[in-house]
């Protein structure tokens, strides 16, 4: 069947699917974020003010990244997507465990850790595959380097792209986000009214917006779950029983 007749799962993850690979969460109340308010540390104001700081800050989170592991939930998705569905997966986490785990579509909303950009030309882009960033890393074009992440204050730059790719799904699956940050939050508004859409968190029945299936489980037990039905079945559907 031609690709684009292939239905499409699209995959929306937030901080809850890395938080499963021990990847610290800013609204933890534990860990890297706790000393570090999000004022002083992901703000273009923080980086003016203190670039060292900031730098130093995300040094410590890209190592945290590089020593952390897909956990199940990535790995099934990936799974999928080897098994001749069509995935695309939209993420607020910044970290590479979707890529790590074989996910090929994957969009960044918030940028990625393991990447440095310059300070004058965003799109100059740089992979850091060890170290990290230190004051006086340049650009080609002698400017300072900072992390490629969008701090608070920031334009989503991909929302666009992530807006069509949702508006393309015949089914939305969430997992592990809060929907509580925007404009993220709101790509749900752009899927086809036809699509169902399930949010998988242990919080589940608390986040579900109207008009979406709940599924209380933390995402590395119930995405398995449902790919190993969709994977059975040889197609996406939602089987009610799994759902609370």
């Amino acid at each position: 069947m031609a690709e684009q007749r292939r239905p499409h799962l699209v995959v929306f993850t937030g901080s809850g699917i890395s938080a499963e690979s021990g990847i610290q969460t800013f609204r933890a109340n534990d860990g890297l974020w706790a000393d570090h308010p999000i004022e002083a540390v992901a703000t273009p104001e923080a980086w003016r003010r203190d670039p060292r700081r900031v730098l130093e800050f995300y040094n410590t989170r890209r190592a945290q990244v590089r020593r952390a592991r897909p956990n199940a939930a990535h790995k099934a998705l990936a799974e999928l997507e080897k098994r001749g569905f069509r995935v695309s997966i939209i993420t607020q986490n910044i970290d590479d465990l979707h890529e790590r785990a074989g996910s090929r579509n994957v969009l960044h909303l918030h940028g990625e850790i393991l990447k440095a950009r310059s300070t004058v030309d965003a799109r100059m882009q740089y992979r850091l595959p060890r170290g990290g960033i230190e004051l006086g890393d340049i650009c080609d074009k002698g400017s300072q380097l900072r992390p490629d992440v969008v701090w608070f204050g920031e334009s989503v730059s991909h929302f666009a792209e992530a807006c069509e790719i949702v508006g393309e799904a015949d089914l939305l699956l969430v997992v592990g986000t809060s929907l509580a940050v925007m404009p993220a939050a709101s790509l749900l508004d752009h899927a086809p009214l036809e699509a169902p859409c399930v949010l998988v968190d242990p919080d589940a029945e608390s986040l579900s917006p109207p008009g979406v299936a709940r599924l209380s489980q933390p995402a590395g037990r119930g995405v398995p779950q449902l790919v190993r039905h969709w994977t059975r079945e040889g197609r996406l559907w939602m089987p009610e029983t799994l759902i609370d």
